[in-house]
């Protein structure tokens, strides 16, 4: 197993409004925006200076499909083939199969046994790891992951089964059960909790980091997005935001805030 399996290498939104989304999260994150013309569409790659993710129309198949505009991860994984190949074994499903995208490498869409849908994908040069993120809490970039479990342990052994990544601290959140960290190579990147009533299906979440949390979600207000939860004091002195964009898909934001 290479230094870059199991990391997260890369952020996707597909949307249903591509000039919308470009202008909410450019008034949000501040990120470079830099159009790449392929067959057929408009690929943006996005990002603080550095690409870290990309924003595409949602592809017609998905479209008839009811996918609804979202942001999906991008895990690395060794071999895309033999990583689907495990998914069925493990209780999970393959929702798009192993394909190529010329020069960058080959990828598919998985769903864990609880339905969550997550990414993985084989850069197409294999002796050349993906680009290593940014340290965590870099402005800009995905600073936090976070699964919306049907069963945390269920869940957590088919991640660690894919992936090798391993329990870290677990958190006693009364109520509303145990939210448990996990870590790859990169050290603790995300956590894991049981769906709340609320969320209608097990899914992803992703944290992008911004300054000050309270003058972010003004500007999510002020761009025409939904706050609905937040900004919230999280274990370690950080503040987070939960929301949807104008189109739909859900975000959350992770900063600090004047004063704490």
């Amino acid at each position: 197993m290479s230094d870059s399996h199991g990391r997260f290498i890369w952020y996707e939104l597909m949307t249903s409004d591509t000039a919308g989304a470009k202008a909410f999260y450019g008034a949000i994150m501040g990120w470079d925006m830099d159009e790449m013309p392929m067959p057929g569409m408009t690929y943006t790659v996005v990002g603080p200076g550095q690409g870290m993710g990309g924003i595409m129309a949602i592809p017609e198949q998905a479209k008839a499909m009811g996918v609804p505009p979202n942001w999906t991860g991008y895990v690395a994984v060794d071999d895309v083939d033999a990583s689907v190949a495990q998914v069925a074994s493990l209780g999970g499903a393959v929702l798009v199969p192993p394909t190529d995208i010329p020069d960058i490498g080959r990828f598919a869409v998985i769903a864990d046994p609880a339905g969550a849908a997550i990414a993985i994908m084989t850069p197409t040069e294999r002796t050349t790891a993906p680009p290593r993120p940014a340290q965590r809490g870099a402005m800009g970039h995905a600073s936090w992951r976070e699964l919306y479990a049907g069963d945390p342990g269920s869940s957590f052994g088919f991640y660690e089964s894919l992936f090798g990544w391993t329990k870290d601290d677990a958190l006693d959140m009364g109520p509303m059960g145990t939210y448990q960290l996990f870590a790859n190579n990169e050290g603790v990147v995300g956590g894991m909790m049981k769906k709340p009533e609320q969320v209608p299906v097990a899914c992803w979440s992703y944290y992008f980091q911004v300054g000050d949390i309270d003058r972010s979600a003004e500007q999510v207000k002020a761009a025409g997005g939904q706050i609905f939860m937040g900004p919230m004091e999280v274990p370690g002195g950080d503040w987070i935001i939960q929301g949807q964009d104008p189109q739909g898909a859900m975000f959350a934001l992770v900063g600090t805030r004047a004063g704490s």
